[in-house]
């Protein structure tokens, strides 16, 4: 039977050391806590040479949006149902198949054990918990209302993981169509071009520009497919550097912002992420300047970013908040009055949350008609491709054929 070390704390407040036998770790706690004791930590002994699978499974593993949704779910029920916050951490930890949100949440156990609060044990995870979790966690551990802040919480992350996947879905369609489209050129040109480059070069006879254009590039790939891999890899690297800049970052929000279709749904999506942000926070008790910061902080686009560094010091200087939005165009106009009228009314949360489901709906509709839109323009561009191949392939032997 395995050995455990373990760490307690007698009823005088005293920390005490020890060892025991026991089936895992679970079982040595709850025995050690049937004695009245307070458990800190249980750690297995290691003897000998072993090869430690677990913490590579915790360096390999990461925790996504899903988990910390059930997490928060589940966590809010737990202490519904009168359970306390230490022994909701273990169940969940129990139960959790990730093995670093598994440590997470058992080093979350010992600082609640250690007489920590859960805000300052998150804030130690910053990977894990973003700063709008632990603000908001840290807001209902002040309120006394910490079940209603989780559930909150994992609603506000189920709706933005759910705005984030309808987006990407939206985009997954035309990438995968003009990634095969693209694989199925080069193939062309490095087996079937050549071919025909062999039957021109035969009759000897005059080539269209755009035929040896193709050709041209047909002979690059089959002679040079190493170098071409190269340097298509260098301008995506270049791109990918360039974009990582203020500048370049900045120059392609830019472009974004004035495609027809793409420019409406990032101001969409934007201020349904920007309001429900805001709502969730001010709903937990998170005074305006700090739920400002904190919003600022999970916009990624630089020019919303700008808005709320705005924002923030408008509302320092007493400056409503919403004549920041009203005087802006990369919000809709609709954001602007909504928080004009939370502000008259003083139900400011749940004007940003109407805000946010009106949105939120709005990019769900968006990203069904880009989808029915986008179709068809792919056919174009692949009926256009297609037909620029054909023509200037099949043209230079209609010509000899017209010749003989």
């Amino acid at each position: 039977m395995p050995k455990f070390i373990y760490k307690i704390r007698e009823s005088s407040g005293e920390e005490v050391s020890g060892e025991q036998e026991g089936a895992d770790r679970f079982v040595v706690a709850t025995e050690l806590r049937g004695e009245g004791k307070t458990v800190i930590s249980v750690e297995e002994v290691k003897s000998g040479f072993s090869f430690d699978m677990e913490a590579i499974n915790v360096m390999l593993s990461h925790v996504k949006t899903q988990e910390l949704i059930v997490f928060s779910h589940n966590l809010s029920t737990m202490m519904r149902a009168g359970i306390s916050l230490s022994r909701g951490l273990v169940i969940l930890e129990r139960q959790t198949k990730n093995a670093s949100f598994k440590v997470t949440l058992k080093t979350l156990a010992e600082e609640i054990s250690r007489g920590s609060t859960l805000s300052a044990g998150m804030a130690k995870f910053p990977k894990v918990f973003s700063p709008v979790f632990v603000s908001m966690v840290r807001a209902g551990e002040e309120s006394g209302g910490l079940s209603d802040a989780l559930l909150v919480l994992g609603d506000q992350l189920e709706k933005s993981y759910l705005l984030k996947k309808k987006i990407k879905g939206a985009m997954m369609y035309p990438s995968i169509v003009v990634t095969t489209l693209l694989v199925i050129g080069v193939l062309m040109f490095m087996f079937v071009v050549p071919t025909l480059a062999v039957t021109f070069k035969e009759l000897n006879t005059e080539l269209p520009a755009s035929t040896k254009a193709i050709i041209w590039i047909s002979d690059f790939l089959t002679n040079h497919l190493i170098l071409g891999i190269f340097a298509v890899l260098g301008v995506g690297a270049s791109f990918v550097v360039i974009l990582r800049t203020k500048g370049g970052h900045r120059a392609f929000e830019t472009v974004l912002f004035r495609l027809p279709i793409v420019g409406e749904l990032v101001r969409q999506s934007n201020a349904a992420m920007t309001t429900r942000t805001m709502s969730s926070l001010l709903s937990s008790g998170v005074d305006m300047v700090e739920a400002i910061s904190i919003t600022k902080d999970v916009l990624q686009n630089s020019y919303y970013k700008d808005l709320m560094a705005l924002a923030s010091d408008h509302i320092q200087k007493g400056i409503p908040l919403s004549s920041v939005f009203s005087g802006t165009n990369i919000y809709p106009i609709l954001v602007g009055d909504m928080i004009e009228v939370g502000e008259e009314t003083g139900k400011l949360s749940e004007m940003l949350l109407n805000v946010a489901h009106f949105y939120e709906a709005e990019v769900d509709d968006a990203t069904k008609n880009m989808s029915t839109i986008i179709e068809p323009l792919l056919m174009v561009f692949i009926g256009a491709s297609v037909g620029f191949f054909a023509v200037s392939m099949i043209s230079p032997m209609y010509s000899v054929m017209s010749n003989i």
